[in-house]
């Protein structure tokens, strides 16, 4: 089930602290690994991981304004791609946090930035999103986007691992092979 009570808290907390200047501004909220959020191995399920992701996001972009404009303009937010990488485990009741940012966009989509960190300073896992906002025609672009923000349209400069990524992605088979 969606943490839903967790997603209320973390926009609720998100709302109370100063709204970013640019979308590119990093947010931190903080998490547990509670035991429903673990798998077999007694660590947080992968799946779990992509979920409080989703809520760091969400915090995110109610600091952004984002939430706001998504309201008024009733577009709705979309993934249109991921890639993660698991590097460490996170165990039972151990404390982390997740940090958010926009990093750039092109002219359809927005690429975000999430990774998850523990207490020892040691980066537990990393994503990277490609999402967009749609509305009843499809994709919103980014500049509209940034305009409804009251911000400069501009990207900032693709770094080549994303640029890369988005290259290897246009290579992709869709729809995937069935047999």
């Amino acid at each position: 089930m969606f943490p839903f009570l967790r997603l209320f808290k973390d926009v609720w907390l998100a709302s109370r602290q100063p709204r970013f200047k640019t979308l590119t501004e990093m947010h931190v909220s903080h998490h547990i690994c509670w035991p429903h959020d673990l798998d077999v191995f007694l660590e947080l399920n992968n799946g779990r991981a992509l979920t409080l992701y989703d809520l760091g996001r969400s915090a995110m972009a109610q600091r952004a304004g984002l939430v706001a404009v998504l309201r008024r303009e009733r577009w709705n937010l979309t993934m249109a791609g991921s890639h993660v990488r698991f590097r460490r485990r996170i165990r039972p009741f151990e404390r982390f946090e997740v940090r958010s940012r926009a990093v750039c966009w092109d002219d359809k989509f927005m690429y975000i930035e999430q990774s998850m960190w523990k207490r020892d300073g040691e980066c537990a896992s990393h994503v990277l999103y490609r999402a967009a906002a749609t509305d009843k025609n499809g994709i919103v672009k980014p500049p509209r986007i940034l305009a409804a923000l009251g911000q400069q349209a501009i990207s900032p400069a693709m770094p080549d691992w994303i640029r890369n990524w988005t290259r290897a992605e246009t290579t992709r088979p869709w729809p995937p092979m069935q047999d």
